[in-house]
């Protein structure tokens, strides 16, 4: 973080002084993983006040994609003669039977695309293939999603489905504060979703759980800022939800993409990695869409779900441990060799901590009877490992 920007000190000064004369402990929570990503990059986290802790939520994509969800899409990619386009993050994921990076150099048809149109766009170019588009992400990228499945719609695309892994944030954030496993004082609330859906989404963490909440941006000043929000409302014992990023969102949000997801989708429950099924926390396709719906089309089963021996990104994403505190951590999950999603998305919070907070962190010696993860096959035996 550079310290010669004026709003930066003078915010972190606020934050000092408040933290201070707060006179007690105070841990808040980032929902979004652009944030996570950013607090590590500026180095904003080492000039927080030592009384304030930052914990890491459900927020990266990516890495709340359930297991099973990841399997499927790996099903497709080796199973199917099918094309299978998804966002770069997701090519690296370990499943039970390897990765779509894996399935790819062993001749499976997976292509990184940008946008929902690119898959649209390959399935007009083959319409000889099936193309199947990984839809995966929260209210910012559903709205795509939609729009891409409308238009196949109306131009009577047959080659085109999606398998759809989206999810809405509120419901999870109901599902861990109902769970009890995680204690925070207030929330850093997600500046993209909040484009989406408005700030009023959020209004229940307030009003129910008494929660302070803070609607932030993703600069260096803008964090510390919202920060300094939520340190004088503990502070004060006063309770809000506040928007500290007006310039892109607003009270009810983008009308018109909502409305294009509602025509689309619907709301069901549908599985979180680390917070299992969470009821009318996912969107589906709408009956009406039903034919673009890849799981039914290829009559997949979903899978049962299980992680990765010893990996307990499950537990990072929902703030109950730190990176650190799992054994795999840069000991045989780096970001070159990652055994779980935090380790491989570029909003993860393993690979912030990788990245940018490794300083202090002990290495781990590795006893001689540990085995790593199989290249040949993938999979991941059990670790010996010793602190």
């Amino acid at each position: 973080m550079n310290p010669s920007n004026p709003n930066k000190s003078r915010s972190l000064g606020c934050l000092n002084r408040l933290a201070l004369a707060m006179g007690r402990e105070a841990s808040f929570m980032e929902v979004c993983g652009t944030h996570t990503m950013s607090v590590f990059r500026s180095g904003l986290r080492s000039l927080l006040p030592e009384n304030i802790k930052l914990l890491s939520g459900p927020g990266c994509p990516v890495c709340v994609t359930a297991q099973s969800d990841i399997d499927m899409l790996i099903a497709l990619a080796v199973d199917h003669d099918v094309t299978v386009c998804t966002y770069g993050d997701m090519l690296r994921v370990p499943g039970a039977r390897g990765s779509l990076e894996r399935a790819r150099g062993d001749g499976a048809d997976v292509r990184v695309v940008y946008s929902s149109m690119d898959a649209v766009s390959i399935a007009v170019d083959s319409p000889e293939k099936q193309v199947v588009f990984a839809a995966v992400g929260f209210e910012t990228t559903t709205p795509a999603t939609a729009a891409a499945v409308d238009r196949a719609k109306r131009m009577g695309l047959k080659n085109f489905t999606v398998l759809a892994s989206h999810k809405l944030v509120m419901p999870a954030l109901i599902a861990l504060l109902d769970s009890g496993a995680v204690h925070v004082d207030g929330f850093l609330l997600p500046g993209h979703v909040s484009v989406i859906t408005g700030w009023r989404e959020f209004e229940p963490i307030a009003k129910r759980y008494g929660l302070p909440c803070v609607v932030g941006g993703f600069e260096d000043e803008q964090i510390p800022q919202a920060l300094v929000d939520l340190v004088q409302m503990v502070g004060e014992g006063r309770v809000e939800l506040i928007n500290q990023y007006p310039q892109a969102v607003s009270e009810h949000g983008n009308r018109s993409a909502q409305a294009l997801v509602q025509k689309v989708f619907e709301v069901a429950g549908v599985r979180w990695r680390g917070l299992g099924l969470i009821p009318r926390s996912g969107l589906v396709l709408r009956d009406s869409y039903r034919l673009f719906d890849a799981q039914k089309r290829f009559n997949l089963r979903q899978p049962e779900d299980r992680e990765p021996k010893g990996c307990r990104c499950g537990e990072v994403i929902t703030g109950a441990v730190t990176p650190p505190q799992c054994v795999l951590f840069d000991n045989g999950c780096t970001p070159t060799s990652p055994i779980g999603p935090c380790m491989v998305s570029s909003e993860g919070t393993c690979q912030a901590w990788f990245k940018y907070h490794r300083v202090g962190v002990p290495k781990r010696r590795q006893l001689a009877s540990m085995r790593r993860r199989d290249p040949d096959s993938g999979k991941h035996t059990a670790l010996e490992v010793q602190p």
